[in-house]
């Protein structure tokens, strides 16, 4: 084989995969989540009927009460501790703390909650559209900005 054919093969198969690779760019999570969470799309579009995955950042002590959403959600945590929970309400004392690494999968419907301990990172893997339905309204922070 000629050198300058293998470079040029090689080179076929790995720059359409650098083309791909753009820096995901870090943002404010939408107004579903309260002050303080940010959010990167890393690949499709949370908004459309297709496989999204998004990574998202929450401060030490964030919490995400009971919600839930109509398809089944992926979590990867990255880094930190992401505690979740099962159930109607948010209950520190009945989360598991999952660590960098740590996986669970929320079932469509299924009510859960979230706490982060320390600064975070969890990817979350979907299919969209994305939807967030708190199970109590009032914890919804676009509920409070809408009654200011």
């Amino acid at each position: 084989m000629r050198p300058s054919f293998a470079l040029g093969a090689l080179a076929a198969l790995v720059l359409p995969v650098a083309a791909l690779a753009q820096a995901p760019k870090w943002g404010p999570a939408p107004a579903v989540f309260a002050a303080g969470a940010r959010m990167e799309v890393l690949q499709g579009d949370p908004g459309q009927n297709a496989l999204f995955t998004v990574r998202l950042e929450f401060p030490d002590g964030y919490r995400i009460p009971a919600h839930y959403h109509p398809t089944d959600e992926h979590i990867t945590v990255i880094s930190g501790t992401f505690l979740v929970g099962m159930g109607d309400t948010l209950d520190a004392a009945k989360t598991k703390a999952l660590a960098a690494g740590g996986f669970v999968t929320a079932g469509a419907n299924m009510n859960h909650y979230a706490i982060a301990r320390g600064s975070t990172v969890v990817q979350v893997h979907a299919m969209g559209p994305f939807v967030l339905t708190y199970v109590n309204p009032k914890d919804d922070p676009r509920n409070k900005l809408s009654s200011r």
